[in-house]
């Protein structure tokens, strides 16, 4: 009877490979998510309780499957509640990977490159100054993700990108410089907004709020983001959760440059 149930098992159709390759895929971008956070080993747990519970289905231990299968019901409702940041998080994230442009098709009109470089020359120059200065300062540049949680968030704008304007925006008896100033379409669309803060743990001790805040920003969306340090007048760049510290103005406009050479 057991060798007959394994046999069965083993009889893997394409549905079955599909649903194996889709669970996959969600579990790769729920660890990415939550790579570096205590959130990660609570997850991995809930994951060998719950196949512990199918092998207990699997073997027919009627009352072990029925007390697992009663604390896992009971527990989804608790953990709802106690990870409704990082379920937030997580669909957000789905909501913005490219798997999701793929299937839904989606194309993109190509923008004004020359405007960009133009507005890269200028933010790459503020940045300088800045960091010359020790002018903390946090720029995020939209790419295909609208930012509209960002901009709702902060003072609505509309101006041109300038080293000037950037200066001031970010002048410490400003009353705009503490938070984000969000570019979009060659435009600045908002400032003083509020980014997700990054909750990793295996982050260096030395970074502050604004490079925590850069690095929660590029985990969700496809932004990229520019920080100067306060305390270091270092320059760094975040981008797809990663962070690439004390950057000189050169090779930051080269990079940025190169991100936005297709916009």
């Amino acid at each position: 009877m057991f060798l007959l149930s394994v046999l069965q098992f083993l009889k893997f159709g394409i549905a079955d490979v599909v649903d194996i390759l889709l669970v996959a895929l969600i579990l790769l971008e729920l660890y990415r998510l939550l790579k570096g956070t205590a959130a990660l080993r609570i997850v991995w747990t809930i994951v060998v309780i719950f196949i512990l519970w199918k092998i207990t289905i699997f073997m027919h231990l009627t009352m072990v499957s029925e007390i697992v299968g009663q604390i896992i019901s009971v527990g989804v409702l608790a953990l709802i509640i106690v990870f409704q940041p990082e379920i937030r998080q997580f669909l957000l994230l789905l909501g913005n990977t490219r798997y999701i442009k793929l299937i839904a098709g989606r194309f993109h009109k190509k923008g004004n490159t020359e405007a960009y470089k133009e507005g890269i020359h200028s933010i790459c120059r503020a940045c300088r100054r800045m960091s010359d200065s020790k002018t903390g300062a946090l720029i995020v540049l939209a790419k295909d993700n609208p930012l509209d949680d960002f901009i709702s968030s902060g003072e609505k704008l509309d101006a041109l990108i300038s080293r000037e304007l950037i200066e001031n925006i970010f002048f410490k008896n400003s009353p705009l410089h503490d938070g984000a100033l969000v570019i979009k379409n060659h435009r600045i669309v908002a400032a003083r907004c509020i980014l997700p803060v990054s909750h990793k743990e295996d982050l260096p001790t030395d970074l502050g709020l604004r490079h925590r805040s850069a690095l929660g920003a590029t985990t969700l969306t496809d932004a990229v983001v520019v920080v100067v340090s306060e305390q270091t007048g270092q320059i760094s760049l975040c981008k797809g959760g990663n962070i690439q510290r004390d950057l000189s103005p050169l090779v930051l406009e080269q990079t940025l440059q190169e991100e936005f050479k297709d916009k």
